[in-house]
């Protein structure tokens, strides 16, 4: 019999008000803009989305993959904690999923509330915002190609965050937007599928709590090109990606209180 680490079916203590998260998601006339921006290619940043507040990351030009962050905006050590994410709500999220922040804290950072993307699994068994993998990094292409290379989402995310005086140390494993992803059969080995994406395609998020984000637009484009194999360049398929932030009408918060983080005695004995 297999046990699943947590049963969605039978959510007890952690199921959330679906119907809220629903209202949030409609209520499309009940919101105000507070930000926007365009993330040009191969770059990254971060941007604060203040607790009751929704965010939207868009496929502004077709498909695009992006590689996401997020810390309490007023404690850094509290950030997004893909393992336990991935054990509670899935290797890949969707419309009422959540992402959980890491011990000593673990709360939901945030909920999702609009999913644009296809949720049902590609023929090789891919799945779209996937959790299984993290970012590219400068280390592991000096580790297996024994080459230098800088254009990579670890050092966008890296200097996407210096100005807010967090460091290569704070970016943590990700959340990769519009980007299938799965586990082949024989092996268990990660392996990736070009973006379905089209221009658009939004996954939109509700801040349950102060939040600082980052994302990087991913130099490897669509997935589509694999960098380096066969001389190949994904530049040409590399698109901007849209950010947007908005308040929402206060009467839609009525009945939410921000979570807290969990409270144990002491886990020194």
């Amino acid at each position: 019999m297999v046990q699943l680490y947590h049963d969605p079916d039978n959510p007890g203590r952690l199921a959330i008000d679906k119907a809220f998260y629903a209202r949030l998601a409609e209520a499309a006339d009940r919101r105000t803009p507070v930000d926007q921006f365009i993330l040009p290619i191969r770059t990254g940043r971060a941007w604060p989305v203040r607790q009751g507040q929704l965010c939207r990351i868009v496929a502004v030009e077709g498909p695009q993959v992006c590689d996401f962050n997020a810390w309490n905006l007023h404690n850094p050590r509290e950030r997004f904690w893909a393992a336990r994410t991935r054990q509670l709500q899935g290797a890949h999220v969707t419309t009422f999923d959540r992402l959980w922040s890491c011990l000593p804290y673990l709360r939901p950072m945030l909920t999702f509330t609009n999913d644009t993307l296809p949720t049902e699994p590609t023929p090789n068994g891919g799945r779209c915002h996937d959790l299984l993998g993290t970012r590219c990094d400068p280390y592991l292409y000096k580790l297996v190609e024994d080459r230098d290379f800088n254009l990579t989402c670890h050092n966008l995310l890296t200097r996407a965050i210096a100005p807010h005086h967090l460091t290569e140390l704070d970016v943590h494993d990700v959340l990769n937007v519009f980007q299938v992803t799965g586990l082949d059969p024989v092996h268990e080995i990660y392996f990736m599928e070009p973006s379905p994406a089209k221009q658009g395609d939004l996954l939109e998020f509700f801040a349950e709590i102060d939040l600082l984000c980052a994302l990087s637009n991913c130099p490897s484009g669509d997935l589509s090109v694999w960098i380096g194999q066969d001389g190949g360049d994904p530049l040409p398929t590399c698109k901007p990606i849209g950010v947007e932030v908005y308040d929402v009408d206060p009467a839609l918060l009525e009945g939410w209180t921000p979570p807290e983080p969990v409270r144990i005695g002491s886990v020194y004995g």
